[in-house]
C-alpha cells in the first residue's frame, strides 16, 4: 500500500528539527533528493530582497534546556524539538520563575500539548511547555541554555522539473519548514515525493514543476525568481498540505475560484467524498496566499484532508504519526491528488467529426444485447457525443453527464480510435 510507504518516509523525516532556514531543511531535502535524484537544491542568500520581503538570517540550533532549582532538566530540545521557540537567540542565564514565565508558552485549553511557537523576524528566545508541566514549576532560580546561532547564511528550497510533451505546466508546491509535526508538516512533502515518483513514470502531456519550500518566505522567494515563467506557463496546480489524517476531505479555492484547478478539485472530491468540506478564499492561510495574490494570480487551489487550523492537534506536539496521520489517511490524500492530476492530463475538448448522429452499429459500438446496464452505457456514449462540440472540456462533460471524469477516459479514447471524435 502506497500509504504505508509514505508513512515510512514521514517517520524517517520526523526527528529532524526544521525551520525556514538551516541544516534541518537541508537534511530533509537531502533525504527527499535520494528518492528524487533530479531534485535541485537552491540557495537564496540571507539579506536577498524577494518581492516585498527580505530573506532572514539563517538559524541553527544544537541543544537547549531549562535547569530547575533542584537540578533536573526540563524543556529539553533533545526530548522534543517543539520545546524551543523557533529562531530563538542563544542564551545562557539564571533567572527566577517570574522572569522565566515571560519566556514560556503553553496552552491551558490543551494541558498535555507542547505548542509550536516561532519568532522569525524579531529577536527573542523562549521555550514551549505543556501547561500541566508548567503548573508544577516551583519558585526559585532557573538556568536557561539555548545553544543556537543566527548568521548570514542561506534559505534553501528544492525544485524538480519533469518535462512533458508541452511547455505548459502543472505546478505542485509543498512546504518543509516545521519541526516534528505530522499533518501540518510531513504529510505534504511525503505525499508530494511519491506523487513526483508516479509522475516521472507516466506519459505526460504537461510539464510538472514541483517545489519543496519553507512556507511563506519560500513561496515569496520562488515567485521573486520565477514569476514571469509561472504566469506564462502554469495552467493548473495545487498547494499540498495537510493531506495525512483520515477524518475529512477539504477544498480551498484559488482567489479566482473558477480555474481548472478549482473545477478539477471540486469534481474529484465530490465523487470520492460527497461530504467534503468546501472552504472559501477568506479561509486561506498557507502558500496559496502568495500564489493567488493580486498581480500574481496563479491557478492554484488546495486539496486537503483536514485543513490546517481545523483540527485540535494543529501546531502542537499532538499532531503526530500515530493518532493523527496514518497510512490510510496519507493514501487518501495521495489518491485524491493523483486523480486530480489524471483529470488535468485528460482534460481535452472532444469534437465530434461526424455530421448528425453517428451510426454506432457498423463501428462495433452498439451492443447486440439489451440490458439495463448496457442501455446505461449506450446512453452515456450518446450523451458524451452530443456534448463533444470542441468547446466543452472533459471535466465539463463529466459534470453534465453526472459521472466521475475517470469513468469517461476509456470511452473518450475508444471514440477517438473509431474516428468519431478528435481531441482538441
Amino acid at each position: 500500500m502506497i500509504g504505508k510507504a509514505i508513512h515510512n518516509l514521514a517517520k524517517k523525516l520526523w526527528p529532524i528539527n526544521r525551520s525556514i532556514t538551516g541544516s534541518g531543511i537541508r537534511d530533509s531535502l537531502s533525504i527527499i533528493n535520494n528518492m528524487l535524484p533530479d531534485l535541485k537544491i537552491i540557495d537564496v542568500p540571507s539579506g536577498t530582497k524577494v518581492l516585498d520581503w527580505i530573506v532572514p538570517d539563517e538559524w541553527n540550533i544544537t541543544s537547549a534546556w531549562i535547569e530547575t532549582p533542584n537540578g533536573s532538566k526540563i524543556c529539553n530540545f533533545e526530548d522534543n524539538n517543539l520545546h524551543v521557540l523557533g529562531y530563538s537567540c542563544p542564551v545562557e542565564k539564571y533567572l527566577d520563575l517570574d522572569e522565566l514565565n515571560e519566556h514560556l508558552f503553553s496552552l491551558p485549553d490543551q494541558p498535555n500539548a507542547i505548542p509550536y511557537v516561532t519568532s522569525y523576524y524579531k529577536k527573542r528566545w523562549g521555550f514551549s511547555i505543556s501547561d500541566y508541566e508548567r503548573k508544577k514549576l516551583k519558585k526559585g532560580q532557573y538556568k536557561v541554555t539555548i545553544k543556537s546561532n543566527l548568521f548570514k547564511g542561506v534559505l534553501n528550497y528544492g525544485e524538480l522539473i519533469i518535462p512533458g510533451e508541452t511547455k505548459k505546466e502543472v505546478f505542485l508546491s509543498t512546504y518543509l519548514c516545521h519541526p516534528s509535526m505530522a499533518n501540518n508538516e510531513l504529510s505534504g512533502p511525503t505525499v508530494t515525493t511519491y506523487l513526483a515518483k508516479w509522475i516521472q513514470e507516466k506519459k505526460r502531456r504537461y510539464t510538472y514543476r514541483i517545489i519543496f519550500i519553507p512556507e511563506t518566505i519560500g513561496s515569496i522567494a520562488y515567485l521573486s525568481k520565477n514569476i514571469k515563467s509561472l504566469k506564462k506557463n502554469v495552467i493548473a496546480g495545487f498547494n499540498i498540505t495537510c493531506v495525512g489524517d483520515n477524518r475529512n476531505y477539504s477544498y480551498l479555492p484559488s482567489r479566482n475560484g473558477e480555474t481548472l484547478s478549482d473545477n478539477v478539485a471540486k469534481h474529484i472530491l465530490k465523487h470520492i467524498d460527497k461530504n467534503f468540506i468546501c472552504y472559501t478564499w477568506r479561509d486561506r492561510g498557507s502558500d496559496e496566499r502568495q500564489y493567488c495574490a493580486p498581480n500574481v494570480d496563479l491557478p492554484i487551489a488546495s486539496i486537503m484532508r483536514t485543513k490546517y487550523g481545523a483540527y485540535n492537534e494543529y501546531h502542537t506536539s499532538l499532531d503526530n504519526l500515530t493518532e493523527v496521520v496514518t497510512p490510510k489517511g496519507l493514501q487518501g490524500g495521495y489518491e485524491a491528488l493523483k486523480l486530480s492530476i489524471e483529470a488535468i492530463e485528460n482534460n481535452y475538448f472532444p469534437l465530434t467529426k461526424i455530421t448528425g448522429e453517428p451510426q454506432m452499429g457498423r463501428r462495433g459500438l452498439y451492443p447486440t444485447l439489451s440490458t439495463k446496464e448496457v442501455n446505461n452505457e449506450v446512453r452515456l456514449m450518446a450523451d458524451f457525443i452530443t456534448f463533444s462540440d470542441g468547446k466543452t472540456s472533459l471535466i465539463e462533460i463529466a459534470e453534465k453527464c453526472q459521472v466521475p471524469v475517470w469513468s469517461l477516459y476509456e470511452l473518450m479514447y475508444k471514440l477517438k480510435e473509431k474516428k468519431i471524435i478528435e481531441l482538441l
